[in-house]
């Protein structure tokens, strides 16, 4: 794989079961790009190796006043010269290539793993730890894949030189021999330290990101309510951590790389002493102790690897650590095998929750009051297939489309038949023909959805700051910033509306809107669905009232279900969360008001 044919046609299924399985996986899926890496490196470490020699050689001729022998010496080092240039040119170049490759499917994968969880990704994975991982993380990941290689070549080299330098010259050779594993494995009692300063500081440094991106996200609160030096406070002690964290590991690092330049020199001045020893009682020639001098010289590079190794495992393991958490987070199928049954086309039917009781009737406006907000949304997604997951699988019976479990479909089938739309749903920047340029039925045009959102003022908006008369071609902002939330609640309903999909799932979908403009969505929502199922977490007596049935859910259970005016009367826990009564209103209210008197109020005229 080279860098002009990425992206991946497949990046793969990965190893997610903890972070080094995850590493060998990506070593192992980029096998011909690391033995093109290891073969160039062979060739600039060996030229580097060799070197010594021949200098050595061509000292040696010098002393023996051997015009032949120093002419070859040249050649033998112009050769040498040339592989070092040409090794370290293709060394760099492919080891570049693999790092790239490695983080380009990291990539992949995070975005493909976004997309099969959509919304529920942040439900279950903070914001902050998605961005960590998506940005500096597979940049370690990728630094790691690359330097493995690299490592392999220097280490090859080091046995060779040092077996070498034993058959060349004993005497000395023995002492490097004896030396050099003292120099690679030195560094190994301090690493463990180091990898646990290493792992407290990326900890630390995710959880200031976490924090910067939940400040960012949340800017607009924090202005309303005063609250900017609060948080910004908090993440100047959150980098003052991280600061403190860097120092202690940056300190630690530097130990072993002292440790890698004094243990190489004490061997260096071991041999230059030993060596001078026997020159001057003539056991080698000088020659040969320049020879020796020059090697260990030169294999004080390719050691520096061995600390490279071990620096880029220790950065990158807590990375790879929480890629592989978010790659195995699964969308709730029964041991995250999605797609299991035959394809038979896109089920439909009635929706069932066997968990809760909840049941949508096909083709009917089901609206659903929780009164907890965080446990609507947890519910929204289980019926939209994302069920959460325990170790042993789906930590709840699967939601039912017609009697078919939707854990039991693929991703694109799951999302054909049931749609949902989150609380919170984000707007790509882009004309408005291309936000509406969605997978859809056909069924319902743009135009049609824009009016049963009643998207009228926002495409005048739009308008004003669009040349052209087409309210289509005008431009929505990143995140539709340019909009008011209401605005933004509106355009996203119409996006929902013309997918058509057999089911669609609204998380409070008007409460960024008046009552009036509620109202009027209310009454398009019910025309424009006629016929499809449609399940809205709401507890708006304007929509309330429209649907065809309502189904209250209390402590994750079915608590009641039938029209709304009549559980208004008949269930005082209902009438709570809906009228916000306090308890005890919502006893004494039935006592004072009759089912007469309150059967004739018409809640869209009262709002």
């Amino acid at each position: 794989m080279q860098i002009s044919d990425l992206p991946y046609p497949d990046p793969g299924v990965p190893d997610a079961r903890s972070g080094p399985r995850f590493l060998f996986w990506l070593g192992r899926n980029q096998l011909r790009g690391q033995l093109r890496s290891l073969a160039w490196g062979l060739l600039h470490f060996a030229s580097v190796a060799g070197l010594p020699y021949g200098v050595g050689y061509a000292v040696q001729a010098v002393v023996d006043g051997s015009g032949s022998r120093l002419a070859a010496a040249g050649g033998l080092i112009v050769l040498l010269g040339a592989g070092i240039a040409l090794g370290d040119t293709m060394l760099h170049r492919t080891a570049v290539t693999n790092w790239i490759t490695a983080a380009a499917r990291v990539q992949q994968l995070l975005a493909r793993k976004a997309a099969a969880l959509g919304s529920a990704l942040t439900r279950r994975v903070a914001a902050g730890e998605v961005v960590a991982v998506s940005t500096g993380d597979v940049e370690k990941i990728g630094w790691f894949v690359e330097a493995q290689s690299r490592f392999l070549a220097a280490a090859v080299t080091v046995v060779l030189a040092t077996v070498g330098l034993v058959v060349y010259q004993p005497a000395l050779g023995v002492v490097v021999a004896i030396g050099m594993p003292v120099l690679a494995l030195a560094v190994l009692p301090l690493l463990p330290r180091a990898t646990r300063r290493a792992d407290r500081q990326r900890e630390k440094a995710g959880r200031a990101t976490e924090l910067a991106s939940d400040t960012v996200a949340g800017l607009r609160v924090l202005r309303g309510i005063g609250g900017e030096e609060l948080f910004l406070d908090r993440y100047r002690r959150a980098s003052q951590e991280v600061r403190e964290a860097a120092v202690h590991s940056a300190r630690m690092w530097a130990l072993i790389s002292a440790v890698q330049v004094l243990l190489p020199g004490l061997l260096l001045i071991a041999v230059v002493w030993y060596g001078v020893h026997l020159a001057r009682e003539g056991r080698i020639a000088v020659g040969d102790l320049v020879t020796v001098y020059s090697a260990i010289m030169t294999l004080a590079y390719p050691l520096r690897h061995f600390e490279e190794i071990a620096q880029a495992y220790s950065f990158s393991r807590p990375s790879a650590q929480r890629a592989a958490r978010v790659l195995a987070l699964d969308r709730g199928t029964r041991a995250g095998e999605g797609g299991a049954r035959e394809a038979a086309g896109v089920p439909t039917g009635d929706l069932y929750d066997p968990a809760t009781g909840l049941l949508a009737p096909s083709g009917l406006l089901t609206a659903v009051v929780c009164g907890d907000p965080d446990a609507a949304g947890r519910l929204a997604d289980r019926l939209g297939g994302h069920a959460p997951m325990d170790d042993d699988g789906p930590a709840q019976p699967s939601v039912l489309l017609g009697g078919v479990a939707l854990d039991e479909l693929s991703l694109e089938e799951a999302r054909t038949a049931v749609l949902v739309q989150d609380k919170d749903p984000v707007l790509l920047s882009g004309t408005l023909a291309e936000l509406f340029d969605v997978p859809a039925s056909g069924a319902v045009g743009p135009r049609e959805a824009l009016a049963a959102a009643e998207c009228g003022d926002v495409l005048d908006a739009l308008s004003q700051a669009c040349v052209d008369e087409d309210p289509m071609r005008a431009r929505v902002t990143e995140r539709g910033r340019s909009l008011s939330g209401g605005q933004r609640q509106r355009l996203a309903l119409a996006r929902s509306l013309v997918t058509d999909p057999e089911v669609l799932v609204l998380d409070e979908p008007t409460s960024a809107v008046d009552s009036h403009t509620e109202a009027r969505i209310a009454r398009g929502l019910r025309t424009l669905r006629r016929g499809r199922t449609t399940v809205v977490f709401t507890s708006s007596p304007l929509l309330l009232d429209r649907a065809d049935r309502v189904v209250f859910v209390r402590e994750g259970r079915v608590a009641a279900a039938g029209e709304h005016r009549k559980l208004v009367r008949g269930e005082p826990l209902y009438r709570a969360v809906v009228t916000r009564e306090t308890g005890e209103e919502a006893l004494v209210r039935p006592a004072v008001q009759g089912p007469e008197e309150d059967s004739d109020i018409d809640i869209e005229e009262t709002a």
